[in-house]
């Protein structure tokens, strides 16, 4: 079993940054491919990035390349998303999602373990 728990939400202007941070923990966490989703209201949630296992290889929805960054400190088992020139369609829960196969993930089905959400508000 592993435990995923994010945080680093909140609510800025638009243009601002946020950090996300998500921690996991249990057997063998750090050999997880790692992914953030996000759902805003009303909507279906939706995939935002994913890093492999040793962080060598990432993947992002075309909306948020070039503004957001994925890493990962397998040292800590936490996995970080820097939000950076965020904007208001970029408002929902954000989900981290741990993946036992080591490979990133894009779709939800392939993520076994999820955290229970941080909430990112940007007004405009």
């Amino acid at each position: 079993q592993v435990h995923v728990v994010e945080s680093g939400g909140g609510s800025v202007q638009a243009g601002d940054s946020l950090r996300l941070s998500c921690a996991a923990s249990g057997r063998t966490s750090g050999s997880y491919a790692m992914g953030w989703f996000r759902q805003a209201p009303g909507k279906e949630r939706e995939f935002v990035a994913g890093i492999n296992w040793s962080g060598g290889s990432t993947a992002y929805e075309d909306s948020v390349k070039g503004r957001f960054t994925i890493s990962r400190a397998n040292a800590k088992n936490t996995v970080y998303l820097q939000m950076n020139s965020l904007k208001p369609e970029d408002t929902a829960v954000y989900y981290c999602a741990a993946r036992i196969e080591g490979a990133v993930g894009v779709r939800m089905n392939e993520y076994d373990y999820w955290g229970q959400g941080t909430q990112v508000t940007v007004s405009s």
